[in-house]
């Protein structure tokens, strides 16, 4: 991933400018960007789905217990998502 740029942004405009020294052959292109808060957000929540995830993989019930197991897995993919109990 490449490393986090110092910019300005128009409080107007909303116009984002870095400063980089022209060697005469500048171009302008559109770019997509996100805020890196934003971004750290979903990493975030990225890596707590995966967690959710390597123990499902790394988990096998007890053949009287994959009903608690499956509810338990639930409530973690649940509160990886952000999403309320039902």
């Amino acid at each position: 991933m490449s490393e986090p740029m110092k910019a300005w942004q128009c409080i107007g405009c909303g116009k984002i400018d870095g400063y980089q020294p022209c060697i005469g052959v500048c171009q302008d292109v559109p770019v997509k960007l996100v805020y890196a808060a934003e971004l750290e957000e979903a990493q975030a929540r990225v890596d707590a789905l995966e967690a959710v995830l390597r123990q499902i993989v790394a988990t096998t019930p007890r053949n009287s217990e994959w009903e608690r197991s499956y509810r338990a897995l639930q409530e973690r993919a649940r509160l990886a998502l952000g999403a309320k109990a039902a």
